[in-house]
């Protein structure tokens, strides 16, 4: 059996065993013999030794798997052996003697990072030349003018400046251009970087240095990038404080809330004893408790441990398996509750109606009719829960009762001399039959005590027929001619189809006699004449229960004249003279301004 040993590569600790740990080691040995004596050789082992421990961590499902031979030699073959190539001052002219490992043409997939080496400002625009193929120059004008023009080149800079990493290590370069990071590239890139530093060197002005150094050995830009860092890193520790204090109240609150009362039934929570009456899905509330629960729970779970990843840069991974167990299940509780809900919603997809007709005397035999409604008393009102529009609560037996108080009737003209009341009753159901049945189960009182029609503004109904939308609606048909009066408690239950020649809103009719016209609108027999103004707004007419009272008021004319019980009151005023005349039982009284 093999043993498992540790190796630590580029500051990553790995389990490996011994036969997989000795081939490598050999392998690491041979590369290092291979840049004895070369220039940037610390670098470049440094530089293979990182790439291969990204390859093996791109390989390992979770951090305490054992790397194995097969691993090992997967990334030989991917990082090719040093006796594949020219290593030598002449590498830059001379081809790879394999051709099956020639790193240094076959080209990857690239990845988006900023170009330090190239940079004005920040390295983006140069870093986006590499990933997109175009000149840095041209992306830099088209930032500029989008910058000058509408702001947002500016923005997209700084965000992108924040949130593209910087090609650091030799691996990174190499992945920003696309050219596969083995040996040969690896090489290739470090003795470009010494090359570069041995041209530099040459040719450097030493004043220029001098007072570069003098003046300070960052740049401006470099200095406004950590300015922006450091803030985006202190936004950054804020949002994942913000995301740890949402997720963790968020799942206490679903834990006591759903967990406790509707599975274990600790408290008794106003709601949860209604459960049965709302649901028709036949799902008990235990298990939509726990639906519900990893519904919404598992996405502010990721939440708070996205929080926990953002505080905690060494944070240990909760695993793949973990992972998409949790996601399979968050799918599967969304699945259940969707399918739950179209089931709930199917429950009120038919309407079922039932009608009753009643026929009252002859016109002749009443000429007014007095309309009142009444609540009841047997009711515990402080004790309910409402939902769509209806209530639970509780008789004087204690016995639970459904009811709701949305009661609405019309006033009509009938047909002939008869007065008549047709109450509707609907329920919604799964099916018209069942819709039919609980329209059927609600109780709605009217009765009709001497000239007075008595109509309930409230209805009942068992808990047995769930809450469906039940309700009642009545028509109220009096012949033409005949007078009826609404009492107050009627306030607020007339409904809209109710037409009055006064164009009052329905809460307004109260108190006043109506008239059954021929036209089927209620005629207002004692109602207030309303005023009426001309339109330049210089005269008005009052006509009310206190008489007339007409007001004019043309240029610098003026005039009023107020007819009453007491007589005629006329005031004139006409180029600013008064004159004034009363005619009462004493006979005529005429009044100039001199008499005031």
């Amino acid at each position: 059996m093999n043993k498992t040993v540790n190796i630590n590569l580029a500051n990553s600790l790995f389990h490996i065993d011994d036969t997989a740990y000795d081939k490598l080691r050999r392998y690491l040995e041979s590369v290092k013999r291979s840049f004895a004596g070369t220039a940037g050789s610390d670098e470049i082992i440094a530089d293979i030794e990182a790439r291969i421990a990204e390859l093996f961590l791109e390989k390992m499902e979770n951090e305490r798997q054992v790397i194995t031979q097969k691993e090992v030699d997967d990334v030989i073959n991917i990082m090719g052996q040093p006796e594949d190539y020219m290593i030598d001052e002449d590498i830059f002219e001379d081809q790879p003697k394999s051709s099956s490992n020639t790193g240094g043409t076959t080209t990857r997939v690239k990845k988006l990072y900023r170009d330090i080496d190239q940079k004005y400002i920040g390295g983006v625009c140069s870093g986006l030349e590499h990933y997109l193929g175009f000149d840095a120059l041209w992306i830099r004008l088209i930032f500029l003018l989008l910058g000058v023009f509408t702001g947002f080149g500016i923005i997209a800079y700084i965000l992108l400046w924040i949130l593209v990493p910087e090609a650091a290590s030799t691996s990174q370069k190499l992945d920003m251009t696309g050219k596969a990071v083995n040996i040969s590239n690896i090489e290739r890139k470090v003795k470009e970087g010494f090359d570069d530093v041995a041209d530099k060197v040459k040719n450097v002005d030493y004043e220029k240095v001098g007072s570069k150094v003098k003046s300070g050995s960052k740049t401006f830009f470099d200095t406004v990038g950590d300015i922006i860092m450091f803030l985006f890193k202190v936004f950054g520790k804020f949002i994942g404080i913000l995301l740890i204090i949402i997720g963790a109240a968020t799942l206490i609150g679903l834990f006591i809330g759903l967990f406790t009362v509707g599975i274990i039934d600790l408290v008794h929570f106003p709601g949860v004893d209604f459960y049965d009456i709302i649901n028709t899905t036949g799902a008990p509330v235990w298990a939509v408790s726990l639906l519900c629960f990893f519904a919404i729970g598992i996405p502010f779970f990721f939440l708070l441990y996205l929080g926990l990843k953002i505080l905690v840069t060494n944070l240990k991974s909760i695993g793949n398996i973990a992972k998409f167990s949790l996601l399979g299940l968050w799918l599967i509780s969304v699945g259940i509750l969707i399918a739950l809900g179209v089931r709930q919603a199917a429950a009120h997809a038919f309407t079922g109606t039932t009608t009753i007709n009643e026929e009252y005397y002859a016109a002749d035999d009443i000429d007014t009719l007095k309309v009142r409604m009444q609540s009841t008393e047997n009711i515990d009102y402080d004790n309910r829960f409402t939902f769509d529009n209806l209530q639970m609560a509780y008789d004087d037996d204690g016995n639970a009762v459904l009811y709701t108080k949305d009661i609405r009737f019309d006033v009509k003209k009938s047909v002939d001399s008869v007065v008549r009341l047709k109450i509707r009753k609907d329920a919604t159901g799964s099916s018209f039959e069942e819709a039919r049945e609980r329209s059927a189960g609600i109780d709605y009182g009217y009765a009709l005590v001497g000239k007075e029609l008595v109509l309930n503004d409230y209805l009942i109904t068992s808990t047995e027929n769930k809450m469906r939308d039940q309700e009642v609606r009545s028509t109220l048909y009096i012949p033409e001619g005949m007078y009826i009066n609404f009492d107050d408690t009627v306030n607020g239950n007339i409904g809209r189809s109710t037409k009055n020649d006064r164009d009052y809103y329905r809460s307004d009719i109260v108190d006043y006699l109506w008239l059954m016209g021929s036209d089927g609108e209620l005629k207002c027999q004692n109602c207030p004449m309303d005023s009426f103004d001309d339109d330049d707004g210089n005269g008005k007419i009052i006509i009310n229960e206190d008489g007339i009272d007409i007001n004019i008021n043309d240029r610098n004319e003026k005039g009023k004249i107020i007819i009453n019980e007491d007589g005629i009151d006329i005031d004139v005023e006409d180029n600013g003279e008064s004159f004034k005349m009363k005619l009462d039982e004493n006979g005529v009284e005429i009044k100039a301004e001199d008499d005031y």
